[in-house]
């Protein structure tokens, strides 16, 4: 019986530890997506109650962009112009996502990706968290 129970109590620890198949990441990519948090440091957090702005991130295969939008009181989306071409890349069992833009090109590593959560870490050890968007408009329904 005690082997049963320690067994099963590995298995839970095993499977708790797994981390996300960078392939199943990427997919839950797509999407708009508000900051929740920032982990600046070990000991230093900046939540984010309220966002003016949101990304929105689009993937086609390996390949996509991410632009900021700003949500409208309508439920429609303000878009900038401006847009960040993203490649994502599986190296090392980390799905890891290169920006490029006309003047700069940078890293970040998808530390975990569901469909209404995701993080990274960036080039300066930051990490952010990142929940899916929801208009005040889908709560009132």
């Amino acid at each position: 019986m005690n082997k049963k129970i320690l067994f099963f109590l590995c298995g839970i620890v095993l499977l708790g530890c797994q981390k996300n198949n960078p392939e199943e990441q990427l997919q839950h990519l797509t999407g708009y997506w508000e900051i929740d948090r920032v982990e600046v440091t070990e000991d230093s957090v900046v939540n984010y109650k309220v966002n003016a702005t949101i990304d929105y991130m689009e993937f086609d295969g390996n390949e996509g962009f991410r632009k900021k939008v700003k949500p409208q009181f309508d439920g429609s989306f303000k878009t900038s112009e401006d847009k960040k071409e993203i490649s994502a890349k599986i190296e090392n069992d980390s799905l890891n996502l290169y920006y490029k833009t006309a003047f700069d090109e940078w890293k970040e590593t998808v530390i975990s990706a569901e469909e209404d959560k995701f993080s990274v870490l960036n080039r300066d050890g930051k990490i952010y968290h990142y929940t899916k968007f929801t208009s005040l408009l889908d709560e009132d329904e």
